[in-house]
């Protein structure tokens, strides 16, 4: 019996691995205690796909725990033990404000809890492979510095930049404000590839873009495409935070994270660090989402513009995929942004209550 332990089965990137790897073969174990509804309101709840999951999947458990409690993970991974092949770990508190809210929690979540799952892999499953969500606000407020030209719908690296195909993972974390949400998953990244370089664990950081699809219960503070097309199909107000509506983000679907997880898994390495996203291939700024959002749905998005730019909000973030693309050119994303905002819509607004 080979085991895949899912942490945040329930959300966005791990439902799509709870569903990808049981279809593989593998039992999938999932931790998920829809902290989500918790940190963003009922409306962000995870339960939905929680249940779906349940119902769907014959060779999926679900466990109601919070990673930060050592004892149950401890207890669980005890459990299962050697049978454990592989460790995919999403759960995390993932927004920018609500962690100025509340170091102490976000700290607890995204670091404590990391190293929980860590030590219990290292105690318990040593063989598995780990598998960590990591972000590339892990880089703070340094891709800012990078020359950028203001073009008429977004912001772009200056012609001939080294960095033109996106920012690769070499760029330093360093002498730069990173927001207390960043800092926390700093501290999960570095002990990731600790416990790769140091232990020996199979362990890998992938600093993701914006993680997007339609299975994304996004909210205000996180969770950018699906909270838009939430809010064009709704009719709710979006606001847009600083930098004129130019700043540039890659997205990349879930499905397509998942197949990078699929290929790592099968060949792994031990503490390794990719940037990962859409790359060149799927980017786009906030205006141009909402001129696509609107394409899509038919109707006009009401939102207005703020000055005041989030906190270490990126201007311009566009990842470099060459180095996983090296170790494993099997891999490439296959859903841009407008398939991706398409496929949100399509498959969104039974959820959402809309006729």
């Amino acid at each position: 019996m080979s085991i895949c332990v899912v942490t945040g089965s329930a959300g966005l990137i791990g439902s799509e691995a709870v569903r990808f790897f049981s279809a593989q073969g593998l039992d999938t174990v999932g931790l998920d205690n829809d902290m989500r509804a918790t940190l963003f309101g009922q409306t962000a709840s995870t339960a939905w796909m929680r249940e779906s999951l349940k119902r769907d999947i014959k060779n999926y458990s679900h466990f109601d725990v919070d990673i930060r409690d050592q004892e149950r993970i401890f207890t669980m991974f005890s459990r299962y033990g050697k049978d454990i092949a592989l460790v995919i770990h999403t759960a995390a508190q993932p927004s920018h404000d609500w962690a100025a809210r509340d170091p102490m929690m976000d700290f607890s979540i995204n670091a404590n809890g990391t190293l929980n799952l860590l030590e219990a892999t290292r105690r318990y499953a040593p063989e598995a492979v780990f598998i960590f969500t990591s972000t590339n606000k892990v880089y703070g407020d340094q891709p800012n510095q990078l020359p950028l030209v203001e073009l008429q719908t977004r912001w772009e690296i200056a012609p001939g930049h080294p960095y033109q195909q996106g920012i690769p993972e070499s760029m330093s974390i360093d002498h730069c404000l990173h927001s207390i949400f960043g800092a926390s998953k700093v501290a999960a990244d570095i002990l990731v590839q600790e416990y790769g370089r140091y232990f020996g664990l199979r362990t890998g950081c992938f600093r993701g873009g914006c993680l997007t699809g339609p299975n994304h219960s996004g909210a205000e503070l996180h969770g950018f495409l699906s909270y838009l097309m939430k809010s064009a199909i709704t009719g709710q107000h979006y606001t847009v935070y600083g930098y004129k509506g130019k700043q540039v983000r890659d997205n990349i679907h879930s499905a397509d994270l998942i197949q990078a997880f699929h290929a790592f898994f099968c060949k792994p390495r031990a503490g390794e660090v990719f940037n990962i996203g859409g790359g060149r291939f799927s980017n786009c700024s906030v205006l141009e989402a909402i001129e696509l959002c609107e394409r899509v749905t038919r109707r006009r998005l009401d939102w207005s513009y703020i000055e005041q730019n989030r906190k270490g909000d990126h201007i311009w973030w566009i990842s470099d995929l060459s180095h996983f693309q090296s170790l494993y050119p099997e891999w490439r994303p296959r859903y841009e942004v407008l398939s991706i905002m398409s496929e949100i819509y399509d498959r969104s607004q039974k959820r959402w209550a809309v006729a």
